[in-house]
């Protein structure tokens, strides 16, 4: 039996290029990328402008896969909704939608990058379960897809306006998957999504910072970083034994200064851990003089890590040492802690499926 194409994963190029080898001109390919990315279709049979007897030969080599939810939680606030999304081999991602109504109005889709997480942070439920597998940039796509049909008319129009890969894994081990995601996102003729509305988060792959560099995709780049000594950041987060403070933050200024773009750090506060004065000095001088702004995040509850977020009086003082030492810094809206929806609550399986 032979696997068929999936259709949402190729770019406008693939596209064209596929068309011609079933015998039509490659303008037909980017006649198929917007209807699959611009109107969303949900099958080739409905791509009404392509000659019948072409969607016939196409179906036959190429396919768009169902988007399959098997669970949907919304919060109190009913502005931000988990929804559990089945793969067709059996696995399972969560990903996470969060809608805006201030005065910007944005709809945020916090995608994720892989089935599970290596990466092992203490602090993190995704990591619990070890890593299954990447995600292709169809099942990145998917998620999208998932998330903007929660979205009403009058909650932007069934528009995502924002994308953050900070969900599941680690989307600098998944990097071609995520970048070819991040090429089809920002396709002026499908999503249009601008690459200043598009953030990565990684745990701290230097290597994979380096390419960032390198390449420039101009994305918003974010690091976790969480502890500002190689004892406490071992302890945290692994990843930190192959790639210590003294590789990680010059590939972070490096980064700044060749794309000319500021490093977002994030910085999850944990009662007792690395919410001392003495932290925010070191955090002070660990980024002195670097294009950088710092998220601190009061740490959401993750069950069994046996650790606590700090109150928000806590964090408001802390953010005020650091903008007294320089600093730019802020507290990051905390969304979803309700439904296991915030920063490090994702996992790769739910108990609950409608």
């Amino acid at each position: 039996m032979t696997t068929r194409i999936d259709l949402r994963g190729l770019l406008p190029q693939e596209l064209e290029e596929l068309a011609v080898r079933l015998g039509e001109a490659p303008y037909r390919g980017r006649q198929i990328f917007r209807w699959m990315h611009a109107r969303r279709a949900k099958g080739i049979e409905v791509m009404s402008d392509l000659p019948r007897a072409f969607r016939e030969r196409l179906a036959l080599v190429a396919e768009l896969p169902p988007v399959r939810v098997l669970n949907r939680l919304v919060a109190a606030d009913g502005l931000t909704r988990k929804l559990l999304l089945g793969l067709g081999d059996g696995n399972s991602i969560e990903c996470v939608l969060m809608i805006y109504k201030d005065g910007r109005r944005r709809n945020t889709a916090c995608l994720s990058s892989q089935v599970g997480c290596a990466m092992g942070c203490s602090f993190c439920a995704t990591g619990q379960g070890g890593l299954q597998r990447n995600l292709t940039a169809s099942e990145i796509i998917l998620q999208a897809l998932a998330l903007g049909a929660e979205l009403a008319e009058g909650e932007g129009g069934n528009r995502i306006s924002n994308i953050v890969f900070m969900g599941m894994g680690e989307p600098l081990n998944n990097y071609e998957a995520v970048m070819k995601g991040v090429r089809i996102f920002e396709d002026p003729s499908g999503w249009g999504i601008s690459h200043r509305r598009i953030t990565l988060s990684t745990c701290g792959i230097v290597p994979g910072i380096e390419r960032l560099a390198r390449e420039k995709p101009p994305l918003e780049l974010a690091v976790s970083l969480h502890a500002v000594t190689n004892e406490l950041r071992d302890k945290l987060m692994p990843i930190n034994r192959r790639y210590p403070l003294e590789e990680l933050i010059p590939a972070c200024r490096r980064y700044a200064e060749i794309t000319g773009r500021r490093v977002t750090f994030e910085y999850a506060l944990i009662a007792g851990v690395n919410d001392r004065r003495e932290d925010a000095r070191g955090l002070s001088r660990l980024l002195r003089d670097m294009l950088a702004f710092v998220n601190i995040i009061p740490l959401n509850p993750v069950a069994g890590s046996g650790f606590k977020g700090v109150p928000p009086a806590a964090a408001r003082a802390f953010v005020a040492l650091l903008q007294e030492a320089g600093l730019e810094a802020a507290i990051r809206d905390s969304r979803g802690q309700d439904i296991a929806a915030a920063c490090g609550q994702l996992r790769f399986a739910s108990r609950e499926v409608l």
